[in-house]
């Protein structure tokens, strides 16, 4: 059997479908299961788990339309069946399945816009419930595809290297963070295509919880982020007072996901670094405002999450329409009041009984 799994909307989401990858791994050890990415970090993490036989990275969003649609092509028919990760509501990724063409393609139904974004191109498919987990929705197409039953679902995989390890030791030492500090990662950023940039918290609120965490409870603060969200991590430092607060310069998501790992507790919005925490085992401290949190909360590690609950949550949905709030009084109230007291609490409780000693 050939599987191929296609994880093109985002390296959260590819870290998402590896508990749903395992169990297909399990259950069919002789079959060759590749995988179709778009970003470099999901191929770097992707080729760490040991369960694809090739990934296959391909940059669709900047590379010409020809060039995306010979490789699309040289794919085709190679694969018995393929699917495509939740969520992947846009018509874009399911006409590259169906370009493909096995003859089994698997995916959701989704509950909104499924029939604009052409998912009844999808063959094989399983109605979209809102109080699953991603997880455990790519579990439910993969047995729904392959016809079989997961009866405990892995944690995420994101092995690590010794490179990455290493890269780790280095940058704790140069930094002078001894073993057994308090050390708490935050990742201020997220996703900005759709309007997601709406679902971060405020960063002088993070400067300000920096301050609090260094001065209440003796923290490290370590600031995480990409490069594209430099800016927003020096406005942090800044805020903070500098003192005992530190950014992470990573070369990439391994290197990123490796310094997470000495972390004692992760403070972060919806974000696929909060995602990398959890397959890290960190405690986490969920921002969460628009997100339906049954979707996204940390997976099979220990979490808090913050958020007002406000009635009108959750409105971000999975299609291509970009984020928006209906509000009349406050625009994303649901984040925009979520206040600093409320995740220094949820920090200090999920710290209260942690050992000082990072992993």
């Amino acid at each position: 059997m050939r599987i191929l799994v296609i994880a093109l909307s985002g390296i959260g989401d590819a870290l998402l479908f590896t508990p749903a990858a395992r169990s297909l791994r399990s259950r069919f050890p002789e079959a060759t299961i590749d995988a179709l990415v778009m970003f470099k970090g999901a191929r770097q993490m992707y080729e760490r788990t040991g369960l694809f036989d090739n990934v296959i990275f391909h940059d669709f969003l900047n590379r010409p339309p020809l060039e995306s649609l010979k490789l699309t092509l040289r794919l085709r028919r190679r694969y018995d069946a393929s699917v495509n990760v939740y969520p992947s509501n846009r018509k874009e990724y399911n006409i590259i399945q169906l370009l493909i063409g096995a003859k089994a393609r698997g995916g959701v139904r989704y509950l909104r816009r499924d029939t604009m974004e052409l998912g009844f191109l999808n063959n094989r498919t399983v109605t979209e419930n809102d109080s699953l987990h991603c997880v455990e929705e790519n579990v439910a197409i993969c047995e729904k595809v392959f016809s079989f039953k997961v009866d405990n679902i892995p944690d995420l995989q994101f092995p690590l290297t010794a490179d990455d390890e290493a890269f780790a030791d280095s940058f704790m030492k140069k930094n002078g963070i001894a073993e057994r500090e308090l050390v708490v990662g935050m990742h201020p950023g997220t996703a900005t295509f759709k309007n997601q940039i709406k679902r971060r918290w405020e960063p002088q609120k993070f400067a300000e919880l920096s301050r609090r965490l260094v001065t209440e409870l003796g923290a490290r603060v370590l600031i995480f982020g990409g490069p594209d969200e430099a800016d927003l991590k020096r406005e942090i430092l800044d805020g903070s007072g500098r003192a005992n607060v530190i950014t992470v310069e990573a070369p990439g998501i391994p290197e990123t996901a490796a310094v997470i790992n000495r972390c004692n507790a992760f403070v972060t919005n919806d974000s696929g670094l909060m995602h990398i925490a959890s397959a890290m085992k960190r405690r986490i401290v969920a921002i969460i405002g628009p997100t339906n949190t049954n979707y996204i909360h940390p997976w099979h590690t220990e979490y808090r999450i913050a958020s007002l609950g406000l009635d009108c949550s959750p409105c971000f949905i999975y299609s291509p329409r970009p984020l928006k709030c209906f509000r009349h009084d406050v625009k994303f109230k649901c984040i925009k009041e979520l206040g600093v007291e409320m995740v220094f609490r949820e920090t200090s409780l999920l710290l209260s009984d942690a050992p000082r000693t990072a992993s």
